[in-house]
């Protein structure tokens, strides 16, 4: 399988006309599809980890992101429903731990509060999520949906945007570190944790649909689950975008001091 094969995607599928006949082939369109589509090559990304926002334009994306972030355990929890397997749902149950913690220990969601907390916005404002963007809200429960009613192959398929995660974390590390005076080292703990979880999480989906994606059908739908999930992810960004670059912020919506 090679990139001049896969012109035939859309926005929604990667086309009628490619048949994957293998794992390997799998695999390789999965990365391709990584490699063209994962949200680290939007703009929006490009202006904040190059210094090119200012701080309330940084809050406005921290706050609309928590959204996403809190939603992931919920999301996860419908994840492991679906399945009666027991060793599927005993792999997949560390994943709500990662996020939510547990009695004495923290988690994803905290330590998103603490970047939140750190950039100056009302912790309480944030976990009401009453000034995120409609699109972001749109968007991530779109993600809940789908693992809900599609199968449950699908469902782990969505989640392998976490092959492609570790680079771009490295990368919001050392860029805003580099370029925020309002950044510190604590306040970017989430990233930091999740250099070592994503490659484990990411590592356990992709065998997983390897080796139960067994014909040209299931593979292509676990394709067009990683670009529906590309889809969630880019979504946000141009609506944080749209909003806060562009200056249309819809009514209601979070309006930042710093402008």
């Amino acid at each position: 399988m090679n990139a001049a094969s896969l012109t035939g995607m859309t926005a929604l599928s990667i086309g009628k006309d490619i048949k994957l006949t293998s794992a390997e082939e799998l695999e390789a369109t999965l990365r391709h599809i990584g490699a063209t589509r994962y949200h680290s090559l939007h703009p929006f990304h490009k202006l904040l980890h190059g210094g090119k926002l200012n701080k309330g334009q940084v809050q406005a994306w921290a706050l609309n992101r928590y959204y996403y972030q809190s939603t992931i355990p919920i999301k996860d929890a419908v994840v492991i429903s679906r399945f009666r397997d027991r060793a599927t749902r005993v792999e997949w149950r560390h994943r709500i731990e990662d996020h939510d913690g547990d009695v004495g220990s923290e988690g994803g969601i905290e330590r998103w509060l603490k970047l939140t907390e750190g950039l100056g916005l009302d912790t309480a404002y944030v976990e009401s999520t009453e000034g995120i963007l409609p699109a972001t809200r749109f968007a991530v429960e779109a993600y809940v949906h789908y693992c809900r009613e599609k199968s449950p192959l699908e469902a782990i398929a969505s989640s392998l945007t976490e092959l492609f995660a570790p680079n771009l974390h490295e990368e919001r590390i050392s860029g805003m570190l580099a370029h925020y005076d309002f950044v510190n080292p604590d306040i970017m703990s989430y990233f930091k944790r999740r250099l070592t979880q994503a490659p484990r999480d990411a590592g356990f989906a992709l065998d997983y649909v390897k080796a139960h994606a067994t014909t040209p059908e299931q593979r292509a739908q676990v394709c067009n689950a990683l670009i529906f999930k590309t889809n969630v992810l880019w979504v946000q960004l141009d609506a944080l975008q749209h909003a806060y670059v562009e200056g249309h912020i819809p009514p209601g919506a979070f309006v930042p001091k710093e402008h």
